[in-house]
C-alpha cells in the first residue's frame, strides 16, 4: 500500500470534490430545477382499466342468467369473508352506463371486461340466452359510442354450475370452445380483441387443489393435474374457435398470472437464473402454451401424476397467439446456484413490505422482469399488461375524498419499471389497471378494495379516489407522473 501524507490526501480530496461539483448543475435555494425527462410511452400505447363479470355485474338472477360455481361457492357458509356474494356486487348490470362514464372521464382507450358464460349459456351449453347476449351488446355499443375499445375475456372463473364435473371433465373444454365460437360469431363485428381465459392457477389449483376458490375441492395431485390440462386445453380450443368463427380480423391471446422472477443482482448469471425459473415454474401453464408441450422437467417431476394427454391436445394448446396478457402484481427473487435447476427462490423476510392483501408483496421490478423474461424466452408478438394494481385500506373522509396515496405510490413505481421495458424495446402494447371499481374480491368478499373508484356497497355510489385523479393525468400525458 502506498503511503501518502495528510497534506497530499487533503489536496487529492479537494481536487476530486471540485471535479465532481463542476459536473453538477448549481441551484440556489428556492430555485426550481429543470424538469426531468418524462417517462413517456409510445403514441399508440393503450391505457385502460379492467374488471370481471362476477365481481361487478350483480343481476345474478336476472336476464335469464344461470348460476355459476361462484354463486354456489359464495352461498356456502364459511367460504367467503362475512358470507359475501356477488349477487349484487357493483350492480354494473344496471349501472353500466355510469361505469362507462367513469372510463370516459379517465380518458382510457381500452376497457378489459369479461363475459359471464352462464349469462350466455345458462346450462353451460345447448340453448343460448338471447337476453344475456343483448346485455353485452348494449355494453359494447355504449363503450364504442364513447370511443372506448372493448377487450373481452371469455372466462374469468365463473364456470356454469350446470356443466357436469366442471373442469374435472374433458367435456368442459369442448363446451367452452362452443361458447367461444358463439361469442366470436355474434360480437366480432365490433370486438376485435379476445382473451380466452384468466389466470389458470386460480381456477385450477386454488379451486381444485387447495379448495380456497370455487368449487372448493382438494383433489389429489393426479386429478388436479388433469384439471390443469383441461384448463389449458380449453384455451387452445378457444383460440381455434374464435379464429374460425370471427367475422373479420381479430387479435387473440389470454390473461395469465405467470410467476415473475427477479434476479437478486442484475448480472448475467442471475439474469439467466430468473429466465430459467420463469420457464420451469410456469411449466404446466404458460410454458406449455408457448412451447406446445410440457417441459420434460415437469413431466419427470409429476411422474405417474402427469396429466393424460390425447392426440391433438398439445397442437391446440400451442396455437400461436397475437399477444400474451400478463397479470402482474408481485415477484419472487431468485439467485443462481449450483443445483440441477440452476436457481434458488429466495425466502421473504417477515419484514418484507406488502399491501392490504396478505399475498400482495410490494415489488415494482416485477413489471419489468415479468415482461422481459417472457419476451426473452418466447418472443411473443405483443405484450399486454392485463392486470396490475393493489388493495389498500381506503377510507372515505368527512369531505368525501379517498386519499389513497399508497396506491398512487404503488402504481407510480410499477409503471416506472414498465417504462423501462418499453424503453428497452420490449413489445408492450397496453396496460389495464386493476381495477376500475372496488368490487367482490372473491373469497375476500368486500373486505379488500382494489378500485380507483370507491364504491359504497349500500348505495352503489361511485367516488373517484386520488388514484383516479393520478391515473387520469398519466393517460393525458401518456407518461408516468
Amino acid at each position: 500500500m502506498n503511503r501518502i501524507s495528510r497534506r497530499q490526501f487533503g489536496k487529492a480530496a479537494a481536487a476530486a470534490a471540485a471535479l465532481a461539483g463542476a459536473s453538477l448543475p448549481k441551484f440556489s435555494f428556492g430555485q426550481t430545477p429543470p424538469h426531468p425527462v418524462p417517462r413517456t410511452f409510445p403514441r399508440d400505447f393503450v391505457w385502460g382499466c379492467a374488471t370481471a363479470a362476477y365481481q361487478i355485474e350483480g343481476g345474478a338472477n336476472e336476464g335469464g342468467r344461470g348460476p355459476s360455481i361462484w354463486d354456489t361457492f359464495s352461498h356456502t357458509p364459511g367460504k367467503t369473508y362475512n358470507g359475501d356474494t356477488g349477487d349484487v356486487a357493483d350492480n354494473s348490470y344496471h349501472l353500466y352506463k355510469e361505469d362507462v362514464r367513469l372510463l370516459k372521464n379517465l380518458g382510457v382507450r381500452g376497457y378489459r371486461m369479461s363475459i359471464s358464460w352462464s349469462r350466455i349459456f345458462p346450462e353451460g351449453k345447448g340453448q343460448p340466452n338471447p337476453a344475456g347476449l343483448d346485455y353485452y351488446n348494449r355494453v359494447i355499443d355504449e363503450l364504442l359510442a364513447n370511443n372506448i375499445t372493448p377487450y373481452i375475456t371469455l372466462f374469468h372463473w365463473d364456470l356454469p354450475q350446470a356443466l357436469p364435473g366442471g373442469w374435472q371433465s374433458r367435456d368442459t373444454p369442448h363446451a367452452y370452445a362452443d361458447y367461444a365460437a358463439f361469442i366470436a360469431r355474434h360480437l366480432s363485428d365490433r370486438v376485435h380483441h379476445f382473451m380466452t381465459t384468466n389466470e389458470f392457477t386460480c381456477f385450477t389449483d386454488i379451486g381444485y387443489r387447495e379448495g380456497r376458490f370455487a368449487p372448493g375441492l382438494k383433489l389429489p395431485d393426479g386429478e388436479a393435474n388433469q384439471v390443469r390440462h383441461h384448463g389449458i386445453l380449453a384455451h387452445g380450443l378457444g383460440v381455434l374457435a374464435i379464429r374460425a368463427n370471427a367475422k373479420g380480423a381479430v387479435q387473440v391471446g389470454l390473461a395469465e398470472n405467470a410467476k415473475v422472477f427477479v434476479p437478486v443482482i442484475e448480472d448475467d448469471t442471475n439474469i439467466e437464473a430468473a429466465r430459467r425459473a420463469t420457464r420451469v415454474e410456469n411449466a404446466p401453464f404458460l410454458t406449455a402454451l408457448m412451447e406446445g408441450k410440457y417441459p420434460d422437467i415437469y413431466l419427470e417431476q409429476q411422474g405417474a401424476n402427469a396429466p393424460k394427454v390425447e392426440s391433438g391436445d398439445m397442437q391446440a394448446i400451442g396455437s400461436p397467439l397475437d399477444f400474451v396478457g400478463l397479470n402482474i402484481y408481485d415477484p419472487d427473487y431468485v439467485r443462481a446456484d449450483g443445483s440441477a435447476r440452476g436457481y434458488i427462490i429466495e425466502q421473504r423476510q417477515t419484514s418484507y413490505p406488502r399491501m392490504a392483501s396478505s399475498w400482495l408483496y410490494l415489488g415494482p421490478e416485477a413489471l419489468y422482469w415479468g415482461v422481459r423474461n417472457v419476451c426473452d424466452l418466447w418472443h411473443p408478438k405483443g405484450i399486454y399488461i392485463t392486470e396490475n394494481g393493489c388493495s389498500a385500506d381506503d377510507v372515505l373522509t368527512p369531505e368525501g375524498r379517498i386519499e389513497d396515496t399508497e396506491r398512487v405510490m404503488f402504481l407510480r413505481n410499477y409503471l416506472t419499471h414498465l417504462h423501462r421495458a418499453v424503453a428497452e424495446g420490449y413489445p408492450v402494447k397496453a396496460y389495464f389497471l386493476w381495477s376500475l371499481l372496488d368490487n367482490f374480491e372473491w373469497a375476500d368478499g368486500y373486505s379488500k378494495r382494489f378500485g380507483i373508484h370507491y364504491v359504497d356497497f349500500a348505495t352503489e355510489k361511485r367516488t373517484p379516489k386520488l388514484s383516479a385523479e393520478w391515473y387520469k393525468q398519466v393517460i393525458a400525458r401518456n407518461a408516468v407522473v
